[in-house]
C-alpha cells in the first residue's frame, strides 16, 4: 500500500504530529509505504516527492510546522492554465500514477478540501486531515492547530494586561481570522479582554468608544481589545466585498487594529496602542491537546485506508472521532453563530462586541 502524504496552505503547530499518526499507524495495521510530497499541491503538480523512512517519523509530535514543507496554491487556479503552460489537474492525477499511489492523505483547510474533492472527483484516492488554526472547516468541532493558537494568542492577551493597567492605555489585539472569528473569540475570552470583534458581528465604533469612556467611570482606566483581522464594522458590512476593499486601501490605516485605535483616540482621548502578534500564532511546538487530536486524526485516516473509504475527510464530533464526505464539506463555511452559547455567555459577563 503506497501512501501518499503532502501539507497544503498555511502551516500550524500539530500537522508534523499528524503525519507521524497516519505514518506509524499505516506501518503498524498495513503492509505500508509512505510518499512525502513537497511543498503541498505544488510537489504533487511538479512531481516531487521522495519514498520516506521509518526513521524520519520519529521525534516529530513536539515539532511545529511540516517536515514536508508546504505551499499555497489556490484553489481557484487549479483549473486555470498559466503562463507555465502547465495543467495543474492533469499533472496532478499524472503524477498520482507515477507514484504508484493508493491513496492521498491531505492535510490542510479549506482550500486543501476544495481540492482534495475536485481530485476525488477525478478518480483519486483522497483523504483529509482538517488543519488550521482558524477552526473554520465544517463538520468538525475542532480543527489540529486550533488550540495551539488559541493558547499562544492568550498568552499575548495576558502579557498585555500588565502593561495595558501600569500606562492607563487601551490595547487593541489584532488575532488572526479574515473569515471566522474563532480564534479571536476563544483568546479574548480566555484572556479577559473588555471587547472582542469579529467578522460575524459588525461593529459600532461609538459603541466601542463607550466601553472605554464606561471603564473610565468605574475607575478602570484601559481597555484589552481583542479583534479579528477580518472584524468589519457597520458600514462596511453594508458593502459589497470590492468596495470594502476599495474604501481600506483609501482610509489612514488597512490594518483594521491601528484603523480602530485611531478611531478611538478621537472619539475618548485615551491613549491607544495596537498588538498585532502576526505568525507568532502559528509557530512553535503544538499544545497537548493538539498533539492527541492530530495523533487521533492520523490514526483514523490509516484507519480509513484499511477499510478502502475514500472521498472523506476525518472530523471529531464530540468525543468521537469520524469522518465527513468531502463533498458535503468542501467550500462550506463554518462562522462563529453570533447566538451561539459561547457569545451568551460572554455577554453575561459584560464583554461587548460592540453592537
Amino acid at each position: 500500500m503506497r501512501i501518499g502524504i503532502l501539507t497544503s496552505g498555511g502551516d500550524c503547530p500539530g500537522l508534523n504530529a499528524a503525519i507521524r499518526g497516519v505514518a506509524r499507524a499505516a506501518y503498524q495495521t498495513l503492509d505500508a509505504e509512505i510518499i512525502g510530497i513537497r511543498a503541498g499541491y505544488r510537489g504533487l503538480i511538479d512531481g516531487d516527492y521522495q519514498i520516506m523512512e521509518r526513521h524520519q517519523f520519529s521525534g516529530i509530535l513536539t515539532l511545529g510546522g511540516t517536515i514536508l514543507g508546504t505551499s499555497r496554491t489556490p484553489f481557484r487556479n487549479m483549473r486555470v492554465v498559466e503562463e507555465d503552460n502547465v495543467d495543474k489537474v492533469y499533472a496532478m492525477k499524472m503524477n498520482y500514477k507515477a507514484m504508484r499511489l493508493d491513496c492521498l492523505v491531505a492535510l490542510g483547510g479549506n482550500g486543501t478540501h476544495k481540492t482534495a474533492n475536485l481530485l476525488s472527483d477525478e478518480g483519486l484516492n483522497v483523504i483529509g486531515l482538517p488543519k488550521t488554526i482558524d477552526n473554520d472547516i465544517f463538520g468538525t468541532d475542532f480543527t489540529f492547530g486550533f488550540h495551539t493558537a488559541v493558547d499562544i494568542a492568550t498568552d499575548v492577551i495576558d502579557r498585555i494586561h500588565t502593561t495595558a493597567a501600569s500606562h492607563s492605555r487601551c490595547m487593541v489585539i489584532e488575532i488572526m481570522g479574515n473569515k471566522a472569528g474563532w480564534l479571536t473569540l476563544y483568546a479574548g475570552m480566555a484572556g479577559g479582554a473588555d471587547v472582542i470583534l469579529l467578522p460575524e458581528i459588525p461593529y459600532d465604533i461609538e459603541r466601542v468608544a463607550k466601553v472605554l469612556d464606561d471603564r473610565a467611570k468605574l475607575g478602570k482606566f484601559f481597555t484589552i481589545i481583542a479583534v479579528a483581522e477580518g472584524a468589519m464594522s457597520q458600514e462596511e458590512a453594508a458593502m459589497k466585498k470590492k468596495e470594502r476593499e476599495a474604501a481600506r486601501m483609501e482610509r489612514e490605516f488597512y490594518n483594521v487594529s491601528q484603523h480602530i485605535a485611531a478611531q478611538l483616540e478621537k472619539l475618548t482621548n485615551v491613549e491607544c496602542r495596537t498588538v498585532i502578534p502576526g505568525h507568532m500564532q502559528r509557530g512553535g511546538s503544538p499544545c497537548a491537546y493538539d498533539r492527541v487530536l492530530s495523533t487521533q486524526f492520523g490514526v483514523h485516516a490509516a484507519h480509513l485506508i484499511k477499510q478502502g473509504q475514500f472521498g472523506v475527510t476525518v472530523a471529531l464530533a464530540g468525543q468521537q472521532i469520524t469522518q465527513n464526505r468531502l463533498a458535503d464539506i468542501a467550500g462550506v463555511p463554518k462562522p462563529v453563530d453570533p447566538e451561539s452559547q459561547i457569545i451568551r455567555a460572554a455577554r453575561n459577563i459584560n464583554i461587548s462586541f460592540g453592537d
